[in-house]
């Protein structure tokens, strides 16, 4: 049996898992799969942050890819990130640059155990900080620099592929290039945030064959997280990677609150698995969710299988699916052989994530391609702290 057979019926422990620390951010991007912005009340302390890196130490998760939000603004990021390494549980973790000062890419490229990825929307200010927030894009290369001044080589380069972007690969090849990097592209889901802005973000099917090509040409040097495997079905030669959806079964989020999701991308009560704060902890969710277990079952492939293609791009991404309306055994809307397109003409309302975090009196960005708009900071409530309040911006 192939590797990827024995992942489909899955693991006694995730290979990795995505764990959002908190849902505050200093950005508010367009594209945000977890809609966040302001810190939920309900997350997880640092006591319990703690017993559940015990908890993935005993499981031997490999690693964890922290997120959020802005996970650094949590104020015992450092100290979570440090108890993780001393428990031999390696860290991934995401952010916009914000906090990545000198001193800090100091220390984390002493570090053997800590890999960093900025996220990056747009190879050039005029593309990112539509998406991002306008002074994002210098954030960022500021964070890149320090990073590569510091001796810390291959962090990551994180973009999400867009409609205008995809035209500028070999750009952000080119800032990974510089700055010592390794380039990490992935997948627009229409999920959280997403969901508004899929439609005008989401790449054409044109573009859709080009980064194919892209990624044929140049996939030893990239990293997708396994986001294209439906891209699969345009040629003879797969992309790297397992060619699978892995949710649940080799893959999972922690949210801030510990609420656990077979999918980073699926942020629906129809794919929470349970609670970590629940007796048996994160353990027993993962191996005794009835949820993970439907998943963990063999799949005949459902529409798709009749499809000469279905071997190839195994139906697509399940979160961008759901949130577009369509069946998980339908296929996917971006369906390189037109069936999507086809299927999406069929379907009413979409579900929405039950879960937004977005600041409520937030002025929303307009997607229009153009020089940065100047968007006014919103106002807080008290039960909304800035999580950046008192800080000064690293240099």
């Amino acid at each position: 049996m192939k590797l990827s057979e024995h992942f489909k019926l899955g693991l006694d422990a995730p290979i990795c898992l995505t764990w959002e620390l908190t849902y505050a951010c200093n950005l508010a991007c367009v594209h945000c799969l977890s809609s966040s912005g302001r810190r939920d009340p309900r997350e997880l302390s640092t006591q319990e942050c703690r017993a559940l890196i015990d908890e993935f130490q005993r499981m031997q998760v490999f690693y964890v890819n922290i997120g959020g939000g802005e996970p650094t603004v949590r104020p015992d990021f450092w100290e979570l990130v440090d108890y993780a390494v001393d428990h031999q549980v390696g860290v991934k973790f995401s952010t916009n640059g914000v906090r990545i000062d000198r001193a800090r890419a100091r220390a984390l490229a002493a570090s053997d155990y800590v890999d960093v990825q900025i996220s990056l929307d747009g190879a050039t200010a005029e593309v990112n900080d539509v998406v991002r927030g306008p002074g994002s894009y210098a954030t960022a290369l500021r964070a890149m620099a320090n990073l590569r001044d510091e001796g810390f080589r291959d962090f990551k380069i994180s973009v999400v592929m867009t409609r205008q972007n995809v035209g500028q690969l070999d750009d952000f090849a080119a800032i990974a290039e510089e700055h010592g990097a390794q380039l990490r592209i992935t997948r627009l889901r229409p999920s959280g945030r997403g969901a508004d802005v899929w439609d005008e973000l989401h790449p054409t099917a044109e573009q859709q064959l080009r980064l194919y090509e892209w990624l044929s040409a140049n996939g030893d040097r990239v990293l997708t997280g396994d986001s294209f495997f439906h891209l699969n079905a345009l040629g003879s030669t797969p992309l790297p990677g397992l060619n699978l959806c892995g949710a649940g079964r080799v893959v999972c989020l922690v949210d801030p609150v510990g609420d656990v999701y077979a999918c980073p991308f699926a942020i629906h009560r129809e794919f929470l698995a349970g609670n970590v704060r629940e007796p048996g902890g994160f353990t027993g969710v993962w191996r005794g969710s009835d949820l993970f277990a439907r998943l963990r079952e063999p799949s005949d492939g459902g529409a798709c299988s009749s499809c000469s293609a279905f071997d190839s791009c195994q139906g697509g991404c399940m979160a961008a699916k759901f949130f577009t309306g369509l069946p998980l055994d339908g296929p996917d809307p971006e369906c390189v052989r037109g069936h999507g397109e086809r299927a999406l003409a069929t379907v009413g309302a979409a579900p929405r994530s039950d879960v937004d975090h977005s600041r409520r009196k937030a002025v929303p960005l307009q997607v229009t391609f153009g020089p940065p708009a100047v968007v006014p900071a919103p106002a807080l409530r008290p039960c909304d702290p800035n999580p950046l309040s008192g800080f000064e911006v690293p240099r």
